[in-house]
Order: C-alpha cells, then structure tokens, then sequence
C-alpha cells in the first residue's frame, strides 16, 4: 500500500510509528502548510517527499490511498477530490461537518468504486469485539451510561480567545465531534440508530466545551457524556437485568472490560495483543480490505459511519450548534 498522509498534527503524529510495524505499508508522501514539521516528519520516518499543497498530493500518481488527518472542516474536500482521483481513503473521525456531507461522499465513493474507511479505533480493537459479542449475555438492557472526559490543554487558551480547530465553529469542532464521537459510535455499534436524539451542552462562544447527549431506544436511554472542559473518572458501563459490563478508562483505548454478575462477583476480559497500540488494530484492518478490495465490507463499515453522522448531527442541531459548512449545503 503505497500512503499519502494529509496533515501534520497530534493524529498524524501519532499514527507514524505505529505504520512503520506494518508490513506492506509505505508512506510514500505527506502535506501540511507547516514546511518546519514536514521535514522533521519525513526525516524522522524516512518519507520520501512532502508538499506544501493537498492537492500536489492527491495528484501524485505514485499515491494509491490517502490518509486524511486533517481539521474536521477539510475532510469533506480533501475526500471529494481524492475520490475523483480514484484514490482509495482513510479518514480520521468525524467522517464529515454533517450528514448531508455524508451522504454524499458515500454515494459519490460508490459510484467511483473507491474504498472509503473512517478511523475510529475501537472498532477494531480486541476487546471491544469481544465485548460487543457478549452484550448478549446481560440480559434486558436498563441503562447504558457512558463518561469521556478529558480536560483540554487547549481550553484556557480557549477562554481566552486563542481558538484551537478542536473548539472552533469553523472547524467543525466541540466536544460533541472530538470526543463523544467515540462514545457514540461504540454505542451505535451495539445498538443501532436510536429512537430520538437530545444534546445537553455546554456552550461558550458558539461551541460545545462539554455536553450530555440522551439516545432514546424506548426500553432503554443512553446516557453519553462528553467533555473537555473538566475531569472526571473515566466511566463506562451497559447495565442488564442478569449481568453488567464494566469499561475502564476510554472506549477508544478499550484496555478491559469487566462482567459483573447480579450477586456482585465479577470476572475481567483482557483479549488485546501485548504492547499493541490502539491504532495498530484498525491499519492491520484497513490494509487487509483495501488489498482484497473488499468493497462490501468496507460499505458495511460505511453504513455505519452513516448511522454515527447521523447522531451528531441530529444532536447539534437540537442544541442549536451550527457549523458553516451546515449553511453550504443546505
């Protein structure tokens, strides 16, 4: 697989040296506008060549799938423009600013026969597998509860005035897409499309800092919390009537689960390689498809992605959140 990377940030940063254990994974090229980090970048990882421009990267020929780690707001273009490339992409979360977007990109992607995947980590991690095959084993789900809570470096610069993409409207940022995106993919994974969709946020300056997001199913609600304004206890847990599973820390990392009975005794679940990053997992996965051109498994994980668009957009709206890129399109 010959890669593109689109991006020079945290993401980027992070998903590099977990590539380079990847057999059959080259980074050919990278773009950002920051000519400082890409040199420091393709040095350090033995990248062939940079560009200042996303589109000099799309264009080159020797690039067969591009990753997209951009600002949320630039996934849309980057993608169309890619698609009519013929590239096959990787896309970081949130797959789009909205569903319209979406929806779009799908349909255009299945027109050109491209593969389209959204990275989200835990879809592909171990023990969220398991654990999404033992829900059953709970019996009538009560309550789904969920808290992802992270306080941001960048929210004092934030309060004053110094606006990080991750809390800017015009970069389709929030808490919302940032970090409750996992809770609710996670979520929507097991549970499919709720019945009705409420956002509780905090908002300053037009954007969610922190927020609770209520997924109706009629027997059960969802309660998904997601914040970067403050801290707390990272907690998950899907509570039935004969059995409850307990999540450590994020469902992103997904590092245990635990199963604890009516009685209180408990039992933990550890199926992860040792000393695997949570990125690992999903570029084993991506690569796998991709060679195979696995087009109805990666539609598959599209619909998904489908159904996640679905909720943050239904979410932002009910809390009166509002991107441009809404505006564009409607």
């Amino acid at each position: 697989m010959r890669l593109g990377i689109l991006g020079a940030g945290k993401i980027v940063n992070e998903i590099l040296p977990v590539i380079k254990e990847i057999d059959g994974i080259k980074v050919r090229a990278i773009a950002a506008r920051n000519e400082e980090k890409l040199k420091k970048l393709t040095e350090e990882y033995q990248i062939e060549k940079y560009y200042l421009s996303i589109d000099d990267l799309i264009n080159d020929d020797e690039i067969e799938v591009i990753y997209i780690g951009l600002p949320n707001n630039l996934h849309y273009d980057a993608m169309k423009k890619a698609i009519e490339k013929g590239k096959d992409i990787i896309c970081e979360k949130p797959f789009t600013s909205n569903f319209k977007q979406t929806e779009k990109i799908i349909n255009l992607a299945k027109e050109k026969e491209v593969i389209i995947l959204e990275a989200i980590s835990h879809r592909f991690i171990a023990n969220a597998i398991k654990a999404k095959e033992m829900i059953k084993d709970l019996g009538d789900i009560k309550i789904v509860s969920l808290n992802y809570s992270q306080y941001s470096s960048r929210y004092d610069d934030f309060k004053k005035d110094i606006i990080a993409p991750a809390f800017s409207k015009e970069f389709s940022g929030g808490a919302l897409m940032d970090i409750n995106l996992y809770n609710i993919s996670f979520v929507v994974d097991i549970f499919g499309p709720a019945k009705d969709v409420k956002y509780f946020a905090n908002v300053e300056k037009g954007i969610d800092t922190s927020g609770i997001l209520i997924l109706d199913y009629g027997n059960f609600k969802a309660t998904l919390i997601g914040s970067k304004d403050s801290i707390a206890k990272t907690s998950n847990t899907i509570q039935g009537n004969k059995k409850t599973m307990q999540i450590p820390g994020s469902v992103s990392t997904f590092e245990k689960f635990e199963i604890i009975n009516t009685d209180g005794s408990k039992e933990s679940f550890d199926f992860n390689l040792k000393n695997k990053h949570r990125l690992y997992y999903e570029f084993v996965k991506f690569k796998e498809i991709i060679d195979k051109r696995d087009i109805k498994e990666a539609n598959q994980l599209l619909e998904l992605t489908r159904n996640y668009m679905e909720v943050l957009t239904k979410a932002r709206y009910f809390a009166k959140i509002y991107y441009l890129d809404d505006k564009i399109l409607e």
